[in-house]
């Protein structure tokens, strides 16, 4: 019997893929920005290129991308339009073409995947923490209208932050009506779960620095995310209630952990949730792992849009001293209260 479902399982994956798989020839466009995210890819071999403005003045290559990679995840993960454009940048592409109706056989033919696709949305995140971190510590540095003083660092990082800006300005997008709604309806304690435990307050979920092997989803109750803590610098960061997750960074990318984890109510309940337990998740309770993919997708957009929100009053202040003009009043406003808003 083990056998059968063995050989009914790889026939399963073989047809799936099959199924699934697209060829492009060099300077084929993949999808354009703005369209409707209808599908995302695995690529298999080749390499695509993704562009700002593609075919258009000021056109540019953003990054280039390989086997093993994937593309055009988040338009598909929170019904988003493409944020950019992608094109073939060799003859011999090959992707796994996966719709967005077609995920859940997708995982199930191939498991390793959602762990793969949370590392690489991951990854993600983690290079654009330090952008923004980058930023937000030149726009502290800067002095609007005063370039006298800037090292040549400085000068080098607005440059790299403005042009950012000047690229992405036409791709903000908004999640759907529809998508939404059902984000906020779906209660993920619902179904299957793992290891559940009860909590009383004041409890230390993580500590900042330790190492992170899991991530977890809070039931009930409230976390509280600090900086810091138990010193007199700390800072709290932010509130995490149920139905929102928590700690995935260090399950997937290995990395420390950035904050301390703190109960703030009695009888928080949390679910913790290992590597090893995503498959019998999906097994058990797919929209589940749906949202943490969600999730993923939705902390990198949003911490896009503040990036690309940051780089805007950088261009907006170089754009000005490039034409000899002191900022307006209202941008150097909102450049201090920035500033004051982001200091460590």
């Amino acid at each position: 019997m083990k056998t059968a479902v063995s050989i009914n399982q790889k026939e399963k994956e073989r047809q799936v893929k099959e199924m699934q798989t697209k060829q492009f020839a060099k300077g084929d466009v993949i999808f354009r920005e703005g369209d409707e995210g209808e599908c995302f890819y695995q690529i298999t071999g080749g390499k695509v290129g993704v562009y700002a403005n593609y075919g258009e003045s000021g056109e540019k290559l953003l990054t280039e991308l390989g086997k093993g990679q994937f593309l055009g995840e988040m338009a598909v993960i929170e019904s988003f339009a493409r944020s950019a454009t992608a094109v073939s940048l060799s003859d011999d592409v090959e992707m796994i073409e996966v719709p967005s109706g077609q995920m859940d056989e997708y995982f199930r033919s191939s498991p390793d995947m959602i762990l793969e696709i949370m590392r690489y949305l991951g990854d993600r995140v983690r290079v654009l923490t330090n952008d923004y971190a980058e930023v937000n510590a030149a726009i502290r540095e800067m002095k609007p209208g005063d370039t006298s003083g800037r090292s040549e660092s400085l000068i080098q990082r607005l440059k790299k932050h403005a042009a950012y800006y000047s690229m992405h300005r036409k791709t903000a997008s908004q999640v759907s009506v529809e998508a939404a709604r059902q984000q906020e309806e779906r209660n993920l304690s619902e179904g299957f779960s793992v290891q559940v435990e009860q909590f009383p307050k004041g409890t230390v979920i993580f500590r900042e620095g330790e190492n992170g092997n899991c991530m977890y989803d809070v039931h009930s109750g409230k976390i509280g995310i600090y900086r810091d803590y138990a010193t007199p610098s700390e800072k709290l960061l932010t509130e995490v209630y149920p139905n929102q997750f928590f700690g995935e960074m260090g399950m997937i990318c290995s990395d420390p952990r950035s904050a301390t984890a703190i109960t703030l109510e009695d009888e928080t309940t949390i679910e913790t949730i290992q590597p090893e337990d995503l498959y019998d998740l999906f097994e058990q309770n797919p929209p589940k792992v749906r949202m943490i993919l969600s999730h993923l997708s939705s902390r990198l957009r949003r911490l896009t849009k503040d990036y690309l929100n940051a780089c805007r009053l950088v261009y907006q202040v170089t754009k000005a001293e490039e034409n000899n003009e002191m900022p307006s009043a209202e941008i150097q406003k909102e450049t201090e209260e920035y500033r004051a808003k982001t200091v460590e």
